[in-house]
């Protein structure tokens, strides 16, 4: 049976916690308002979490992680907290705090998140989870727009383009002058701010340009 020690200024909180721990099968060992009291309480009832009502703020927690690591090695830290900001959360895990959760916890998540720490891990809620998780960025790649509009027969040239055709395949399948197909060539390389023809293709993927 895990054993749980409650530290919550109010009588009312350290009731409800109790209750909600003997409906989960976890034995409350001990309770008291304050870390004043908590060393020869504490020592006496070797509890394996210690269950830490911050009322405000992650603070409590994190004074709480350095008072038990003076008293016992044994017990893990949970807090609950009010809105803690991820600085204070920060603080709290870094001073050997296991979980931070939110005071307004349902009674399941709080003894599912007890089990857990019991088994050794470090859990936290998923409402404070996303203020440490990078802002999500688009990877598509930003359309650039193009400098001019193609013209019906520059469209027809830069497919042949997609395909490997030269100037002179392009000149003859569009019964044009070599030079003519130069032409419409450089003139797409400009219209698409392109340096090569295989960079122009690309462009034109990008810009639904070219059938595939």
């Amino acid at each position: 049976m895990i054993r749980v020690f409650i530290i919550a200024p109010s009588s009312v909180v350290r009731a409800g916690l109790r209750s909600v721990l003997a409906d989960a099968g976890f034995e409350a060992v001990g309770g008291t308002q304050d870390l004043g009291s908590l060393d020869e309480e504490l020592l006496e009832s070797e509890p394996d979490i210690l269950l830490v009502d911050g009322t405000h703020d992650a603070g409590e927690g994190g004074r709480a992680g350095l008072a038990l690591a003076d008293v016992t090695d044994q017990a893990a830290v949970v807090l609950l907290a009010d809105q803690p900001d991820q600085a204070r959360i920060a603080e709290a895990f870094r001073n050997g705090v296991r979980a931070v959760l939110p005071r307004e916890i349902s009674a399941p998540q709080l003894q599912a998140a007890l089990q857990a720490v019991a088994a050794g891990l470090i859990v936290m809620h998923p409402a404070e989870v996303s203020a440490f998780l990078p802002t999500p960025t688009s990877s598509a790649t930003e359309i650039v727009p193009l400098v001019e509009p193609l013209t019906k027969r520059e469209r027809e040239v830069l497919q042949m383009l997609a395909t490997g055709l030269g100037n002179k395949e392009i000149a003859a399948r569009l019964v044009i002058s070599d030079n003519t197909a130069k032409f419409h060539v450089a003139s797409i390389l400009g219209k698409l701010g392109a340096s090569t023809r295989t960079e122009a293709v690309a462009i034109g993927i990008r810009h639904g340009l070219i059938l595939l």
